[in-house]
């Protein structure tokens, strides 16, 4: 059996079919990071789950849904930019 695919489809390999390679590997290390963070810093239990929950799950809320179906790498590069420097640009058109 042979599928046709119209030119203009975008096929991308993602888990699940919802989030990307590359986003997950932000997640993973992001989580790690925290994880590392979490585990040495505070000694109760209870505290470490609720920070870590509290921390780790917007972002990746935030990265799986995203923004205008945009990948959160590129949105976190945009961000560097634009606070790295920041102008005003102002468009009239005369």
């Amino acid at each position: 059996m042979t599928f046709i695919f119209p030119q203009n489809y975008n096929f991308k390999s993602k888990l699940f079919g919802f989030i990307d390679y590359s986003t997950l590997i932000l997640n993973i290390v992001w989580g790690l990071i925290l994880f590392i963070f979490v585990y040495f810093c505070i000694p109760n239990i209870t505290f470490k789950i609720g920070i870590f929950i509290v921390l780790f799950l917007p972002f990746a809320l935030l990265s799986i849904i995203g923004f205008n179906h945009e990948k959160i790498l590129y949105i976190l590069k945009y961000l560097y930019k634009y606070f790295s420097s920041p102008r005003i640009y102002l468009y009239k058109k005369f």
